[in-house]
């Protein structure tokens, strides 16, 4: 029994080393990501109709492809024409791009369902489109895509698995080199316990900035 616990212990250590890579990435691509897709979605709503169309072009292309392919893509395919990109970097660069092409449709399709009635009250109150967006909109907007957006953070979690294929050691990784050393399911159920731990943790959160914005209901 000892002997067990001692290596369940030594086995989380060393998943909890992995889970370092995977929760890195996770923070840089929704520290990234959000503001990015936000930004985007304005530019699809916006009056120009060329831009309208490059950012269709780039959600459809993003969304429209496997999150796997954009990682091969990004890390083998453009060390060909001379761009080489460090693991971590190009695992950020495409996780960033692709979540921003999901988030920019979550927040466009967020500001679209915002009654136009309060666009006009805006203007009789002389604010200026960006006072606007920022006063009025966009706080709207952030409680209404919540729920959406909770999703695929919490998708995000299990998206950064895909790093294994760059020959990164993530969470998921760790545990299978324990698999593949002991031939134990225990690794396996050590990371099912954190995966779990950390969408608990991503729910929890996004409630309660759900609770803060449920003012503007």
């Amino acid at each position: 029994m000892e002997s067990y616990i001692k290596y369940l212990l030594d086995s989380t250590i060393f998943i909890l080393e992995g889970s370092v890579l995977t929760v890195k990435l996770y923070a840089v691509t929704i520290i990234f990501a959000i503001p990015f897709g936000i930004i985007l979605a304005l530019m699809k709503i916006s009056r120009f109709k060329t831009l309208r169309y490059l950012i269709s072009f780039y959600t459809w292309v993003f969304r429209g492809t496997p999150l796997l392919l954009q990682l091969f893509f990004t890390y083998y395919g453009l060390s060909i024409i001379g761009i080489t990109l460090q693991p971590f970097t190009a695992a950020a660069l495409t996780f960033v791009v692709n979540y921003s092409a999901y988030l920019t449709e979550i927040y466009r399709a967020g500001i679209e369902s915002i009654d136009k009635g309060q666009y006009e009250a805006a203007r009789a109150l002389n604010m200026d489109y960006f006072q606007t967006m920022r006063r009025i909109i966009l706080p709207q907007v952030v409680r209404r895509t919540i729920p959406p957006t909770c999703n695929e953070a919490i998708t995000l979690v299990k998206d950064t698995a895909l790093v294994v294929v760059l020959g990164m050691g993530d969470l998921l990784r760790s545990a299978k080199e324990l698999f593949s050393r002991d031939f134990a399911i225990t690794p396996f159920a050590i990371a099912a316990v954190l995966y779990l731990l950390m969408t608990t943790v991503i729910v929890y959160f996004f409630r309660k900035i759900e609770d803060k914005y449920s003012v503007y209901e």
